[in-house]
């Protein structure tokens, strides 16, 4: 009985303990600026994503291995407990996440310290970054390049790089998809925006940087809440008037704020 007592009272001081960090962490006056990163954690159908491993067949009947997959991230924003967005500077908010090369993290420094309720990013590369040229793109341009996220400086950046091969009912041997998804001008705009309430407010401040993990879930790009698309029906797509925008909507929503780190960085 007193072995049973001892510990229950040291799982009650530890629940405290636990209640008390985070209070000092929520309470505490809130100064200057911090670091909050952002994790892309890929996942494909509630499983993590292995390149080069099948899943299990999707809604369409396909079974899918996927054996690249990569986005580009931009034009992250932050609104606090008040309502006011704090716009990370735009020149440096393009970001690619890339399964292949294991880059899924986006760390922001000089966060001005505060309380964050939502997070906002877009998919893909806006017009008028875009428009203002070869030259106006900095470093990202050669960073895409490398990371096979553009056709060509004329024909623009991939948004989505995403391939890989494919069974189905009617196709039996194992085919090639590839699905490129991206502007082309400014008259097939497939640029989106994402905003996600966040399960509770991220923290920062001088001394607490902190962490937003996020749950991607690729098998949506195929087969999300506003679009179903069959590889079966096309293989390719890249400059497809009617698909691609399709592909471009359920990209914005494969995304799902899990868990946040306040004051534990990334």
């Amino acid at each position: 009985m007193k072995k049973s007592l001892l510990a229950l009272s040291a799982i009650f001081a530890l629940v405290l303990t636990s209640c008390s960090d985070n209070d000092d962490v929520n309470e505490e006056t809130l100064t200057g600026s911090g670091e909050i990163s952002l994790k892309f954690d890929n996942g494909y159908n509630g499983n993590d994503l292995v390149l080069g491993t099948a899943n299990a067949a999707n809604a369409n009947g396909e079974v899918i291995t996927v054996k690249r997959f990569s986005y580009i991230i931009s034009n992250i924003s932050f609104i606090n407990k008040d309502g006011e967005e704090y716009i990370y500077a735009k020149d440096d908010s393009y970001f690619i996440i890339n399964q292949e090369t294991e880059e899924d993290l986006i760390a922001l420094a000089d966060i001005p310290a505060g309380e964050y309720t939502t997070v906002k990013f877009g998919v893909g590369v806006d017009q008028e970054k875009y428009l203002q040229g070869a030259e106006g793109q900095g470093d990202f341009l050669t960073l895409a390049e490398e990371n096979n996220m553009m056709w060509s400086w004329q024909a623009g950046y991939k948004f989505l790089n995403f391939e890989g091969t494919f069974t189905s009912e009617t196709i039996t041997e194992a085919t090639e998809f590839k699905i490129h998804m991206g502007s082309h001008g400014s008259s097939l705009d497939n640029y989106k925006e994402v905003t996600l309430a966040l399960p509770e407010n991220v923290v920062v401040g001088d001394g607490i940087d902190s962490n937003i993990h996020l749950k991607i879930d690729a098998s949506k790009i195929l087969v999300g809440g506003t679009n179903s698309i069959e590889l079966t029906e096309k293989q390719v797509i890249m400059v497809d008037a009617e698909k691609s925008p399709q592909i471009a909507v359920n990209t914005s929503e494969i995304f799902v704020v899990d868990h946040i780190h306040n004051g534990n960085g990334h």
